[in-house]
């Protein structure tokens, strides 16, 4: 059975890579109207833009969607994710997708299987996805984060090194790249964004591993389609840019 889920698009435009990131052109559209199409084919019961910026709820209602003005002091899209459930009055059980509003291409597939995820391992605080790392250069790339799980698919670390090691040398088999496509309950989330960092959160740069450090389980799926592209740079961008059509 599909999950009943909502899924919130946290935006901001101050990127300090990539200013006005939400609102670049890709053939035609803005970045977020590409993301926002993406959410649009699949089954979610609500679909917002949470953002702090007045230019991109224009764009946002300009499309078609509905975009909320949250706060300009958030640290992470988490809290603005937060902040959207208490301004919505949501149910503490009802499953938040959060998806980046960076994520070009991201095949809808991929969001209704986060939210089954989550839906269907009742034991798991958040869900997430997983695909496999088929280069070493990626492998050892601190920006492709790396995760590791158990036999039952829940995680039990992600990094930014190369993970697991092989101390016969190389890339060893089954690594797996972790995509940053996220299904929270809403009361958890809530509480989440209350925490402070942690010491691995901090070292690593990856808030995912608060949830690790407070003892809780997160189920990682390998994807069942390739991911979208994370546009976080100007070359990201010209990348996506010069491909013949829209992914």
């Amino acid at each position: 059975m599909s999950a009943s889920y909502t899924i919130i698009i946290p935006a901001r435009y101050a990127s300090t890579r990539l200013p006005g990131k939400p609102l670049v052109d890709i053939h035609g559209k803005p970045l977020i109207q590409h993301v926002y199409e993406a959410c649009c084919a699949t089954s979610a019961g609500n679909i917002w833009i949470a953002t702090d910026d007045e230019r991109i709820a224009e764009a946002a209602t300009a499309f078609g969607a509905e975009a909320v003005m949250t706060s300009s002091k958030h640290e992470s899209g988490t809290d603005r994710l937060a902040e959207m459930i208490k301004l919505k009055q949501l149910a503490d059980d009802e499953i938040i997708v959060n998806v980046q509003g960076d994520e070009y291409g991201l095949p809808p597939q991929l969001i209704e299987q986060v939210a089954n995820g989550l839906n269907d391992n009742p034991t798991a605080s958040v869900a997430t996805l997983c695909e496999a790392i088929n280069d070493e250069q990626d492998y050892l790339d601190p920006n492709v984060v790396k995760v590791v799980f158990d036999r039952n698919h829940y995680a039990l670390y992600f990094s930014r090194s190369p993970l697991p090691a092989n101390r016969a040398g190389g890339m060893p088999d089954s690594v797996y790249r972790h995509i940053g496509l996220y299904a929270y309950r809403a009361g958890y989330l809530c509480e989440f964004s209350k925490w402070p960092p942690g010491r691995l959160e901090q070292n690593e740069a990856l808030e995912q591993l608060r949830v690790l450090e407070h003892g809780d389980q997160i189920y990682v799926a390998i994807a069942s389609a390739e991911s979208g592209v994370g546009i976080d740079t100007a070359a990201d961008l010209e990348k996506v840019r010069a491909a013949k059509k829209s992914i």
